[in-house]
């Protein structure tokens, strides 16, 4: 696959979210299931595998250190802290230094790992300043535990005050073509200070795939029925639904699919940009990976911006209360 750069790192243009294979949409996947596609993604180019500490509550970590632990050197490995569960097994974000350590202690013993090359702030902690949870990465990054700092869902402010305690390499945030937040202030933020952009959902939970069924259609754990339901309520699926059309009118133009038109548009959008699309599904990581390959035109590119964008997308990317909530969405 073709490669890209993340701070000092060469990685795959497309990297693997690992999510899915643990939680968000229906069930877990087999675990035999989830291994062989963890090393097909390794064989097919993948470079980038990106997991969280808060994924299945360290599954989707243990996933990877059972199956790939003997390949550590193929891949680069991502990982986040900073959303765990209470002493009433709530979840919460918790950015206080001595529970970021903690965190990082047991994602190193979940991924069979000695560090973690890329780790996310997975949240920002109103309670806590970003300092002082950046300062204590920064003292992981001394350790040995970690190689380089990321933020997850942050605001270009928040972005500049991490900056200037320690070297941010990476930021991740949704960002898709029904997803604009980060054109906003950060993207252009990330450029101004040399840090890379990860986009997270880039085929929009699966609706820019064609696949994805309304709210109705999931199951109530689904984060389509959860935290990102707004676009999903029947009555705003329905509208959104109709861009489809057109959308796949230009796919089919293009000679893609759905996906991998949606893939194609976020890598045109700058060499400092690589999406994770996450699966369970051995033919859709393939077909994500192809996308690579697929470079568009300008003229298509503005076509799609024009025809999917946040004013022509009805409904939040997520529920009131947790966009109110969200550090990214203070921009």
């Amino acid at each position: 696959m073709k490669q890209r750069k993340i701070g000092p790192f060469d990685v795959s243009a497309i990297g693997l979210g690992c999510m899915n294979l643990s939680m968000g949409y229906g069930p877990r996947a087999d675990e035999a299931d989830a291994g062989r596609l963890l090393n097909a993604a390794l064989d097919r180019g993948y470079t980038l595998l990106d997991t969280a500490a808060m994924y299945g509550n360290g599954h989707n970590e243990t996933l990877i250190g059972r199956f790939l632990a003997a390949r550590r050197d193929e891949y680069v490995l991502a990982s986040k802290c900073g959303i765990s569960r209470n002493a009433e097994g709530q979840v919460e974000i918790n950015g206080r230094p001595e529970v970021l350590r903690r965190t990082c202690e047991a994602s190193l013993q979940n991924l069979r790992s000695d560090t973690i090359d890329l780790y996310y702030l997975h949240r920002v902690d109103p309670r806590v300043p970003i300092e002082d949870s950046v300062g204590e990465l920064g003292r992981l990054v001394t350790a040995g535990k970690i190689r380089g700092i990321g933020l997850s869902e942050v605001s270009a402010a928040s972005l500049r005050r991490a900056h200037a305690v320690h070297p941010v390499t990476a930021v991740q945030s949704e960002y898709s073509l029904w997803t604009r937040t980060p054109e906003r202030r950060v993207l252009a933020t990330c450029r101004e200070l040399g840090v890379a952009f990860v986009p997270f959902s880039p085929l929009a939970r699966q609706f820019l795939t064609g696949r994805s069924p309304d709210v109705t259609g999931v199951d109530d754990t689904d984060i389509r029925a959860t935290i990102a339901r707004p676009r999903f309520e029947p009555d705003n699926f329905a509208h959104n639904a109709k861009l489809l059309e057109p959308y796949g009118e230009i796919a089919a133009r293009v000679g893609c699919s759905m996906a991998q038109l949606a893939l194609a548009w976020l890598l045109a959008r700058g060499d400092d940009i690589v999406p994770i699309p996450g699966t369970k599904h051995m033919d859709w990581m393939l077909e994500n990976a192809a996308a690579a390959d697929i470079e568009l035109d300008r003229a298509t590119v503005d076509e799609l911006d024009v025809l999917i964008n946040e004013n022509t997308v009805a409904g939040n990317r997520y529920t009131d209360a947790l966009m109110a909530s969200t550090d990214s969405e203070q921009d």
